[in-house]
């Protein structure tokens, strides 16, 4: 019986990328990974097989590191489902595990859709609400408060994406992408783009839905190109700002728009009384649902070294017991950089790979023109000059040095310094 379209074409675009590591690798149709499905408990057990992409190692299940005279040991202490500890730069991995297990994952799906959307409409852009607009959203949704037949700029939208993890915001700018369908349409062929090959996009806003599935490699592969987007890091770093409120008529009869605040739910950015601020850290996404479980990807620099982490699902269900387990591997992660071998690599989007002509001109900001992107939107910093933040927060960006890479002639930075916000300069 012949395969679906999709799965052909993920298949093929599995292939592609095996082939283009450096030691020949086992092929697993991704088809053949089982997908969770909302209401059920995820099972405790890996799958035998799982992709490759990335490197052999990664398709394995349970823990790989390369453990050596030096290299500090792991964290006992970590029950997660799936983690990957990754140079953020250098797209090595340091430590991995179960990191191509397919797994729901919540609002960090939201990291996707921001990577896909954000250059689609400039942030002074203005769209008035609709009943309509809202209708899809699932009960018991993460909320930023957008009301009906209010008015809202693009910049707004995307601080209710980033800071409150709202679905209702997801929602709007879905509509103005003309439509939750299309939007769900667009992030597949992103992540598709990306080799972001274990994720499956049903809902944009990570709503439980079944066959819904990503990965702790595909979440970091996600996060590492939204990051190359000065708009992504100036959102995903914000801890609090201003959002639009509801027009009413004060005591005087006067027609007002007073505004509230919000404030950003990644605790390692925020803190909370059981959980301090992660030093150097700068984004990037969390997510919870009764199916997922608690989901998270960070982004943090300390001595020159820039990791990202994610974190899926731990067993153990303390509270913000994923930002615990998150910060025990970033700790991990600057002790060992630089003394482990890596297990595998961030693959690069396949339009950096396959493009003969450099990709120019492209800002990485929200609203750009779309030059210089790949296939489905991959696009890359080609400024590193000092910005203010987002929200009125007064975010000073780090002026980073560094080389600029481009692979094969293509738009993806590879081998540098972001200029990621430089949060030392507003810590508690």
């Amino acid at each position: 019986m012949p395969a679906p379209q999709k799965t052909a074409r993920r298949s093929l675009a599995l292939a592609v990328a095996v082939l283009s590591t450096a030691a020949p690798l086992a092929l697993t149709a991704p088809a053949a990974y089982a997908a969770p499905s909302p209401g059920a408990s995820p099972s405790a057990t890996p799958p035998a097989q799982m992709s490759t992409v990335g490197g052999a190692r990664l398709g394995r299940p349970g823990t790989q590191v390369n453990l050596a005279s030096g290299v500090p040991v792991l964290p006992k202490d970590v029950t997660a489902r799936s983690w990957i500890v990754a140079d953020a730069e250098s797209g090595e991995v340091l430590a991995a595990h179960n990191a191509h297990w397919r797994l729901a994952p919540a609002s960090t799906l939201k990291m996707l859709f921001a990577d896909t959307l954000l250059p689609k409409f400039p942030k002074t852009m203005t769209y008035k609400v609709t009943p309509e607009d809202l209708a899809g959203v699932g009960a018991g949704s993460s909320l930023v408060g957008i009301k009906e037949n209010e008015t809202y700029t693009v910049h707004d939208l995307w601080l209710g994406v980033f800071l409150r993890s709202g679905n209702d915001a997801v929602h709007v700018l879905s509509s103005m992408n003309k439509g939750v369908a299309r939007t769900v349409r667009d992030m597949n062929a992103h992540a598709d783009e990306l080799q972001a090959l274990d994720t499956e996009v049903v809902s944009p806003d990570g709503y439980d839905a079944p066959r819904q599935v990503s990965s702790a490699y595909d979440l970091t592969l996600i996060a590492r190109s939204g990051l190359q987007k000065k708009d992504f890091r100036e959102y995903c770093s914000t801890v609090r700002a201003r959002f639009p409120g509801e027009t009413k008529k004060d005591k005087k009869g006067k027609t007002v728009r007073e505004s509230f605040e919000i404030q950003n739910t990644n605790r390692l950015l925020t803190g909370d009384y059981d959980t301090d601020v992660y030093q150097g850290i700068a984004g990037v996404k969390n997510g919870n649902t009764t199916n997922a479980g608690a989901t998270f990807t960070g982004v943090a620099e300390r001595n020159g070294k820039v990791l990202l982490v994610t974190v899926m699902n731990p067993e153990k269900k303390e509270h913000n017991e994923v930002y615990k387990e998150t910060a025990r591997l970033f700790d991990w992660g600057f002790k060992a950089a630089g003394k482990v071998e890596p297990v595998g690599e961030l693959v690069p989007p396949r339009s950096a790979q396959t493009d003969g002509k450099p990709g120019g001109g492209a800002s990485g900001e929200a609203g750009g023109t779309g030059a210089g992107q790949g296939a489905a939107g991959a696009q890359a910093v080609a400024s590193a000059s000092t910005a203010s933040g987002t929200g009125g927060m007064g975010i000073a960006l780090a002026v980073a040095g560094g080389v600029l890479a481009l692979l094969a002639g293509g738009a993806f930075l590879v081998n540098r310094r972001w200029p990621l916000p430089d949060l030392v300069r507003r810590r508690r």
